[in-house]
């Protein structure tokens, strides 16, 4: 009991650490209200801008995609008990992000930067839409789950892991990857686009779509024919319009 315990509050703590850094993620793309964002700072020079950022954003790839990988995770769980593997994954997770945010150099040259105020408005409602989509997309299929929290305590009570599901709620019927839908979203729509901020929404793009690759792999690994057919049916992260034939198989899948 007391070992279990503490792997419960390990997770609550990797926990706390993943959710301050995803959250302050708002403020540090968009420059809100943090203390340190995007472009706030002395300008750096592309050099040491470059220097900086990109092993930065390369150490926050690496990390998601090695940890997330399960032939990493059949390794690492012999060391980590199976019900912090997630929670860990997210301390990771977010103690990379706060050290991207800690060490990022501020390109603050602007690349475009919309001056009607109606205009600018509306790509701002996209932006917190974009973060809206992302945290509620993790509410609908299980936002403890997602970040380690549900396994730990599912462990405290003794209860057995529970067998992955496939559902389709919402947004999911809609896009294959509404996470990612959300933070597209998130890193594109901004009224002032800066040479830091595009620097940051190419690499984070690229790497969104190089996950998606790996993840629809193991995916269809946990869930053959099934999520085979779902990905036939429903786009992966633009919601295009759909022919009836589609629609009716999402439905069927879910």
């Amino acid at each position: 009991m007391l070992s279990r315990l503490i792997v419960f509050l390990y997770s609550v703590a990797c926990y706390a650490v993943g959710f301050v850094a995803l959250v302050y993620a708002i403020g540090f793309v968009g420059n809100y209200l943090v203390p340190k964002s995007m472009d706030s700072g002395m300008r750096a020079d592309w050099n040491t801008a470059l220097t900086y950022n990109l092993p930065l954003l390369a150490l926050f790839a690496a990390q998601h995609s090695i940890m997330a990988r399960q032939g990493f995770k059949r390794v690492w769980t012999k060391i980590v008990p199976q019900a912090a593997d997630r929670a860990t994954y997210v301390l990771a997770s977010g103690a990379v992000l706060l050290l991207l945010y800690w060490q990022w150099k501020p390109l603050p040259q602007t690349v475009w930067q919309v001056s009607d105020a109606n205009a600018a408005a509306v790509l701002t409602g996209f932006y917190f839409a974009g973060w809206a989509i992302v945290f509620l997309s993790t509410f609908l299929i299980n936002h403890f789950e997602l970040m380690g929290l549900q396994q730990s305590f599912d462990n405290l009570r003794n209860k057995a892991p529970q067998a992955p599901r496939f559902r389709t709620p919402l947004f999911y019927k809609l896009v294959r990857h509404p996470i990612y839908t959300g933070l597209l979203l998130a890193f594109w729509a901004t009224p002032h686009m800066t040479e830091g901020h595009l620097l940051f929404a190419l690499a984070t793009t690229s790497y969104i779509f190089i996950g998606i690759f790996f993840e629809e792999r193991d995916l269809v690994s946990f869930f053959g024919d099934t999520y085979r057919n779902y990905r036939k049916a429903v786009p992966m992260v633009i919601p295009l319009p759909r022919l009836s034939r589609r629609r009716e198989k999402a439905r069927e899948i879910s």
